[in-house]
């Protein structure tokens, strides 16, 4: 395994910083009134910040997929580098940062708001229970596609004989663990057509979904009852699915590999990371 040194950490966090600094920026300014008459949203100066939103997480998304795919090329852009494994720990930060910091109580104030009636949103703690089915559902359908790649891989393998005469399947218990565990992401061995077309997808999904949201948003009454309800529910929902990204695809499936337990230096780097992407997320609530 190649040594891990504190000299290349810097190109990934330079470039982390420099995406972090226009939201830091943007938020801690000083604008005008955020709020016109009545406490009713400034939509002019969100608009503006939704559109630095767009290119903001349109840039990220395009560094996120295809360094990774350039890695095919050149062995130092590699995912599987220790570097890739320290900038995974600090994105995983601030993924849980933005559940359980923005999203989540954000959530909790639309679906508490006193606008709503007070049976049943104040009888039952539905912020919770939404972000709980929506972590439990991510999980059967993350297990689920796990369960057909085994099948697939099981399916598809030869099968062997031993020197008995016996048959056994030519994908072993330790390969199907593997198999088990596989991710469909930049690093899966695709063609190269489709990895950039799945590229392509995941860079657009996010932005465009922006951009249909500041068309919504246009023709309805985001202070109505109804309103708060569904953004409550969306936004209780999302929480849920950070949240297990963050702790399961992330974290619990990186910082228990054997490649992590078994280098200490990676290890604390990565622990490092991870505070630092959750406190960086986490400080700028202060002017969400």
């Amino acid at each position: 395994m190649a040594d891990f040194k504190l000299h290349r950490l810097l190109p990934a966090f330079l470039v982390l910083f420099v995406l972090l600094v226009p939201s830091v920026i943007a938020a801690g300014c000083q604008c005008p009134e955020e709020e016109e008459d009545g406490g009713v949203r400034n939509k002019t100066l969100a608009l503006k910040y939704k559109i630095v939103a767009i290119a903001t997480i349109l840039l990220a998304g395009i560094l996120k997929v295809f360094i990774p795919l350039l890695g095919r090329a050149l062995p130092a852009l590699s995912p599987d580098k220790d570097i890739f494994f320290v900038v995974k720990a600090f994105a995983a930060g601030v993924i849980l940062a933005t559940g359980f910091i923005h999203v989540l109580p954000d959530a909790y104030e639309n679906l508490t708001s006193p606008k709503l009636k007070e049976n049943p949103w104040a009888k039952f703690p539905f912020t919770g229970l939404v972000s709980m089915v929506a972590a439990i559902a991510t999980l059967m359908v993350d297990a689920g596609a796990s369960s057909y790649f085994t099948r697939l891989n099981l399916n598809k393998a030869q099968p062997e004989t031993d020197g008995d005469g016996e048959m056994h399947p030519a994908c072993h218990a330790h390969g199907s663990a593997k198999v088990l565990r596989h991710r469909v992401i930049s690093q899966a061995k695709l063609r190269t057509r489709a990895a950039v077309i799945m590229a392509v997808f995941f860079c657009l999904t996010t932005p465009i979904g922006i951009a249909i949201g500041i068309g919504v948003a246009n023709s309805y009454d985001e202070a109505s009852p109804k309103a708060l309800i569904v953004e409550g529910i969306l936004n209780a929902a999302s929480a849920g699915i950070l949240m297990y990204m963050a702790l399961v695809d992330f974290l619990a499936a990186e910082f228990m590999s054997l490649r992590m337990q078994r280098n200490a230096k990676l290890q604390f780097f990565a622990d490092v990371a991870l505070i630092l992407g959750a406190a960086l997320m986490s400080l700028l609530a202060i002017w969400a």
